[in-house]
């Protein structure tokens, strides 16, 4: 990517999350005369801006993916502090924030000893040298997680109450977390045994949940975030509602731009010539397990 091509990369990406950020706003928490809403969509892109510096000075990508999960876990603190000092808490607030966390730990943990692990991530092999389009990746990073919280945040943040479980949302919601969280922690697990195994050196992965779905970690993430988003509907109105961008940011970023589309060419390059592989493709689904196997 060319420096020209990276400044303006972003602007447009400090576009959508001011456009985001202001809308979204509506229907927020006051305090000082800020909307608490706008005040917490700042701390993912403040943090990634900070660790950018060592990071590009270093030219390292091991902090990237844990500087991530850092910052949904900052962003969830900060705002539950400060909705307290405008407000009681309510218990929807806790529970959203609460689930964020646990999943933001999971995965920036594991993330993080992954990359450890192998040295590196070949994402950043060219970009961490070229310090227009390293700090859009840091850039583009902060609004990856204000955009994929941003439903949760709205709700957390948002001047309305309504009881938890008094809508059928909620439980449907908590239900697709829970199931979502569940698919991804055990998929995960199943891939890092599977690449353990010196012996699977030139394999594919086709067992466990991975023989029901080529991408059974995706489909988790996108699940879990498609509950927060349920859990935090009840108390969003008008234009408040744009936050539901929320699931649908998370499944376009994971399908289209990262994660499957990626890991796609990587594997089709790999094993083209390979049968089972081609089989594999052709009746195993991209995202949605299939229940029944032949």
């Amino acid at each position: 990517m060319t420096n020209k091509a990276s400044i303006l990369s972003i602007i447009a990406t400090l576009s959508v999350g001011l456009i985001i950020g202001y809308v979204g706003s509506v229907g927020s928490l006051i305090l000082n005369d800020y909307p608490l809403f706008i005040l917490c969509a700042c701390i993912p892109f403040i943090i990634h801006w900070i660790v950018f510096i060592p990071s590009m000075i270093k030219q390292t990508e091991h902090y990237f993916d844990l500087m991530g999960s850092i910052s949904y876990v900052m962003t969830c603190g900060v705002s539950l502090y400060l909705v307290a000092l405008s407000t009681d808490l309510s218990l929807r607030s806790i529970i959203i924030a609460s689930l964020i966390t646990i999943w933001a730990i999971r995965l920036g943990s594991f993330l993080f000893l992954r990359v450890k692990r192998e040295g590196r991530d070949n994402r950043f092999n060219v970009m961490k040298t070229k310090f227009w389009w390293f700090l859009f990746t840091w850039t583009l990073g902060g609004l990856w997680v204000f955009v994929t919280m941003c439903a949760g945040l709205a709700a957390i943040t948002s001047g309305k109450n309504v009881d938890l479980f008094s809508n059928p949302l909620d439980i449907i919601g908590l239900s697709l977390w829970i199931i979502g969280f569940i698919t991804e922690v055990i998929a995960d697990n199943q891939k890092t045994r599977f690449r353990s195994n010196t012996e699977n050196a030139n394999k594919f992965i086709n067992e466990g949940l991975w023989k029901r779905s080529r991408h059974p970690n995706y489909f988790g993430e996108i699940t879990l975030w498609l509950g927060i988003t349920l859990m935090a509907l009840p108390v969003l109105s008008g234009l408040q509602l744009i936050t539901l961008i929320s699931p649908i940011f998370v499944y376009i970023l994971l399908t289209k731009i990262s994660g499957v589309s990626m890991q796609e060419a990587r594997a089709k390059k790999k094993w083209k010539d390979n049968e089972e592989y081609k089989d594999y493709l052709q009746n195993t689904p991209m995202l949605i397990p299939k229940l029944k196997l032949k």
